[in-house]
This record gives structure tokens, C-alpha cells and sequence, in this order.
């Protein structure tokens, strides 16, 4: 395993990974760190997710149709799935899975693993949901 550097802004970008529990795009760990380290650059960000997923830290969450999301390693080693919410773009872990899923694979095929990824609206609250 890699060891990263302990800068002020690598402690900064692991303490949201640990706050938030939940899969982040590069622009929400942005976001978050800054508040920890106002002058944290988006060029920092990227070089602190490459390190982390090279130290074997964070892992990559795919995301049909746009750039993945990264969640802690501890999160990614157990089975579980996403919601990612349409109004806001936060994406969230659920546990749970749903039984016969590979009952819906073509008669012959084996299913080796699945991803799951639900989609909706987080919360009534959820402040880019569609009023009425």
C-alpha cells in the first residue's frame, strides 16, 4: 500500500470522506474541504484522489452517464448499492439487496456481481426538488 503525505489538505479532504459517508464527485469534496482549507485548489483534489485510490483509501463509484464518485474503501469493501438523487446530483449508499436479482439474467448466463443504482429525489426538503 502507498503511504500519502498528512498535509493540511490531504486531513481536510479525508475528514469530509469520513463527515459526509457517502460517495463524492471531485466539485462536492471540493466544496466540503473548503471549508477546512479556503484557498484548497480543484488541481489539489484531483492529485489527492489519485493518491488515495492509489494507497488503496477511496475507491471509484461508476455513474452511468457521468464521471464517477468516490467513497471510502471501508464503504466500497461491503456489498451494498446507491441512490443518486436527480434534483441535487448527491449520491448516497443504501444497504440492503434486493433478492433474485440474478434470476433476471438470460436463461444460460451466470451472474457474477451487479451494481445497483436508484434514482429519484432525496427528500421533500431536498433544495433542488421540483416544487408542487
Amino acid at each position: 500500500m502507498i503511504m500519502t503525505r498528512n498535509t493540511k489538505q490531504m486531513q481536510a479532504i479525508r475528514s469530509v470522506f469520513k463527515e459526509e459517508r457517502r460517495p463524492l464527485s471531485p466539485a462536492e469534496l471540493h466544496e466540503t474541504a473548503r471549508k477546512h482549507v479556503p484557498n484548497l485548489g480543484m488541481a489539489t483534489i484531483y492529485r489527492a484522489i489519485q493518491r488515495l485510490r492509489e494507497a488503496g483509501e477511496i475507491q471509484a463509484v461508476d455513474v452511468p452517464g457521468q464521471a464517477p464518485r468516490y467513497e471510502l474503501q471501508e464503504a466500497a469493501a461491503r456489498h451494498h448499492h446507491h441512490f443518486l438523487c436527480r434534483a441535487c446530483d448527491k449520491m448516497f449508499d443504501i444497504e440492503g439487496c434486493p433478492s433474485g436479482i440474478e434470476n433476471l439474467a438470460p436463461e444460460g448466463f451466470v451472474v457474477e456481481g451487479h451494481h445497483l443504482t436508484l434514482t429519484g429525489i432525496c427528500s421533500p426538503r431536498c433544495p433542488n426538488a421540483p416544487k408542487g
